[in-house]
């Protein structure tokens, strides 16, 4: 069973109180966004496999470690995962970047594939997936289903908030994928929100209704 990763360093807890905030407006929501998905790939790449180098440095030479091992790749599900991209670019800058598109049906709750876009090398790549919300999960099984298909075979999903419902939901089809969240929340109410989640993380970002 992949594992299940709640990061709570003071950092992230702060930054998610800021975006819980309805007060807070579309331009901060997006920086901080940025800012905590940053702190959620520095957890993400915390087992990236090294290797041994030499370095020399102006006093001598000195024995250091780099990043070895398989490449990356970045891959939001559209629309709400690329405000998270910038974020985890700034610590995986030579990372490629896909992309997903599904939206939800406002009456099954089911996602609709639109758009998907990735790396021809991907079955190369670790793939980590990015969406703010973790909800009914199921964005998140289609698109690694979606990659799964594609050749991928490494992956691992990175969200800000997530219902226990998601969760269950993206272990039971996709076991092997570790999931990465910055906060477990309550439960799913009867429209298939995030209870106390931190409304439509879409519509925050860029502004809409």
């Amino acid at each position: 069973m992949g594992r299940l990763i709640e990061v709570d360093h003071p950092l992230v807890l702060h930054k998610l109180a800021i975006i819980r905030n309805e007060k807070t407006g579309s331009k901060d929501f997006r920086e901080v966004v940025e800012e905590l998905s940053t702190l959620l790939a520095y957890e993400v790449t915390r087992e990236l496999p090294v290797e041994d180098i030499d370095v020399q440095t102006p006093v001598s030479m000195a024995k250091c470690k780099t990043i070895s091992g398989k490449k990356q790749a970045i891959v939001p599900i559209l629309r709400a995962g690329l405000g998270m991209v910038d974020g985890m670019l700034k610590l995986n800058p030579a990372a490629k970047v896909g992309h997903i598109g599904l939206y939800r049906d406002e009456k099954t709750l089911k996602p609709v594939e639109y758009f998907c876009k990735l790396p021809n090398d991907i079955e190369e790549r670790k793939v980590i997936v990015v969406d703010p919300m973790l909800a009914t999960g199921g964005s998140a099984v289609d698109a690694i289903t979606m990659l799964k298909k594609r050749g991928a075979t490494s992956i691992n999903f990175v969200c800000i908030v997530a219902a226990p419902e998601g969760i269950e939901h993206l272990r039971q089809v996709h076991p092997d994928v570790d999931i990465y969240v910055a906060s477990i929340d309550e439960k799913l109410n009867e429209h298939g929100y995030i209870v106390p989640g931190l409304g439509d993380a879409g519509d925050r970002l860029f502004g809409t209704k």
